[in-house]
């Protein structure tokens, strides 16, 4: 296991309380293993991360996109603040080497798990926020979890479901709107399976399949963007 003075080091940032720090990295599993560690697990300083985190991207959002409306906000923090980008930008930090874990977790690759290590950038944000300041922890997630990649996703309205997108890029490119058609329903009435084809003037593109309408015409245009653009 790292020593967490290498990380205070890599984040530029010296903890007044360790402990703080080192709650960060305690999985409930581990307690498991070890009922008289002198520290709780970090799911309380993931549950304060996760409050924070939606206040630092609401107010980033409001002051440096205040031409989107409140909709789009919601659509944005849900794109950026999902499982996969915590815990991408975890491993950016190497945060699963710090992990106290149980022997079975750490087994079965435990210091890679997605939900582990979003989990563990969340409680990281909410140890920051405790032991600095709102101003270091609004810093801290615009470095290691914004980045350009909240940009990105404003700036190619990757928020926007794949059935927006298409109908963006359709009404621009052909001044009309994509048409779902279902073309196959399968199964019975509580287990239904649903195929939908996107056709564009016409001429047919993309094909999904999901437990809902919805759900297969979301991933036709999924597809069908894929082709297009």
């Amino acid at each position: 296991m790292k020593n967490h003075g290498q990380l205070e080091t890599k984040l530029n940032l010296s903890f007044k309380n360790k402990k703080n720090l080192e709650n960060v990295f305690v999985h409930r599993s581990y307690l498991n293993e070890h009922k008289n560690f002198y520290l709780p697990s970090n799911e309380k300083l993931e549950f304060l991360g996760d409050s924070v985190l939606s206040l630092v991207t609401s107010l980033y959002l409001y002051k440096k996109y205040p031409s989107l409306e409140e909709g789009d906000y919601t659509e944005i923090k849900a794109a950026i603040v999902r499982t996969e980008s915590l815990a991408e930008s975890a491993k950016l930090l190497d945060l699963g080497e710090y992990l106290y874990l149980s022997k079975g977790q750490d087994r079965e690759s435990g210091r890679r798990n997605k939900n582990i290590l979003a989990d563990c950038f969340e409680a990281l944000i909410g140890a920051i926020f405790i032991d600095q300041n709102f101003e270091t922890a609004y810093e801290f997630v615009l470095k290691y979890l914004f980045s350009d990649k909240l940009d990105k996703i404003i700036n190619n309205k990757l928020y926007l479901s794949p059935k927006s997108r298409l109908q963006e890029y359709t009404q621009g490119k052909f001044k009309i709107t994509p048409n779902y058609s279902v073309i196959e329903e399968i199964g019975p009435e509580h287990d239904r399976i649903f195929k939908v084809e996107v056709s564009i003037k016409e001429k047919k593109y993309g094909v999904g399949v999901g437990k809902s309408k919805k759900e297969a015409e979301e991933k036709a245009a999924k597809k069908t963007l894929e082709k297009m653009t």
